[in-house]
């Protein structure tokens, strides 16, 4: 029985890799006479047909790079994993998805998953790094062992590894310069939730903007809620009831469920209250209004990810300051002046 399930697993392996059964048997005894690549290829077949690894050759990573992010709904994060997909597949590497759900797999099972597979390295966008109190016992068991890995917008401090993010406090002056030179002086803003790194980022540079400015932004003037539409749409409401004109929002989902709130209010946007995303995500021409948002350079943090990652890989040593990357602010038809007096 032992030897049947041996030879369905060489056949297996080497219809994959498109070898020998002979070459497939020299890699898993460690034997001579096999190149480096179909070496490789061969242990990642292995995984990925889920064929534990000869004993001698679990501690080796192979090929393989873990990419987790947090959802699929918002479109930023299948334009970033387009993007890591396509630099790891030109570095021969093979990305492995890793996305969370509602009552799914949880990050740190996808860690476990990932360490148990001996990636080579994560990447990491919009996870539980970002979260002050959740839970970061899984970073540890990464860095422990020490697997490569990057985090993609703002963490929080001392977990070890390097990252890489748009510039939150430059987007959030640049939004409040905007909507303050449309004349807005009621600025309010809708974040993720109080414990989100990148929503305390924003805050804190625009009240800083906003002071400098001489305008106020009292609590009142602040929304927690999820990164998404019904999110933003019972938020935005209630900023609108105290007679907020002008908002940002920390994702465009929540613009979106902001825009929502305005008009069914028998409001327009922007003739009542003006809107501001963030991310510039698919489809934000085609709403209506058009969506003023802030453009993440999801190409140039997506390759510099990969670039860092692969470093690490490779044995070299990188710098753990955080790389921060230029936003843009991308006018369109959802912000105007205030309403008249």
């Amino acid at each position: 029985m032992l030897a049947a399930m041996a030879r369905r697993r060489l056949a297996e392996v080497a219809e994959k890799v498109g070898v020998s059964e002979a070459t497939v048997s020299r890699v898993l005894n460690g034997k001579a006479g096999v190149s480096e690549d179909t070496r490789q290829a061969v242990l990642t077949a292995l995984d990925v047909l889920g064929y534990e690894r000869p004993t001698q050759l679990r501690g080796e990573r192979n090929r393989l790079v873990g990419l987790v992010l947090p959802e699929l709904q918002n479109p930023i994060f299948p334009a970033f994993a387009d993007v890591v997909g396509n630099v790891l597949a030109q570095r021969g590497f093979t990305p492995v998805l890793c996305t969370k759900t509602a009552g799914g797999v949880a990050e740190s099972e996808y860690v476990e998953l990932l360490l148990d597979q001996h990636v080579s390295g994560v990447v990491f966008a919009g996870g539980l790094y970002a979260q002050a109190d959740a839970s970061h016992e899984h970073y540890e068991r990464m860095r422990r062992r020490k697997l490569p890995a990057v985090l993609v917008n703002a963490a929080v401090d001392g977990l070890g590894f390097p990252g890489v993010s748009c510039d939150d406090a430059v987007a959030a002056e640049q939004c409040f310069r905007h909507l303050h030179a449309l004349g807005h002086r009621r600025i309010g803003m809708v974040l993720g939730t109080s414990d989100h790194m990148p929503s305390r980022r924003k805050l804190a540079a625009l009240r800083a903007a906003a002071a400098q400015a001489g305008v106020p932004v009292p609590d009142q003037a602040i929304e927690y809620t999820m990164f998404t539409v019904e999110g933003g749409q019972a938020a935005a409401g209630r900023l609108i009831e105290r007679g907020y004109t002008g908002l940002v929002c920390a994702s465009d989902p929540i613009a979106i469920g902001a825009i929502r709130a305005v008009k069914r209010r028998g409001l327009s946007v922007p003739g009542d209250v003006s809107i501001i995303g963030f991310d510039d995500s698919a489809f934000m021409t085609a709403i209506d209004p058009p969506l003023t948002t802030i453009r993440q350079p999801i190409e140039a943090m997506g390759r510099a990810a990969v670039e860092i990652l692969a470093a690490q890989i490779g044995g070299g040593t990188v710098p753990l300051e955080e790389l921060l990357f230029e936003p843009e602010l991308v006018v369109r038809g959802s912000t105007a002046p205030p309403p008249a007096a």
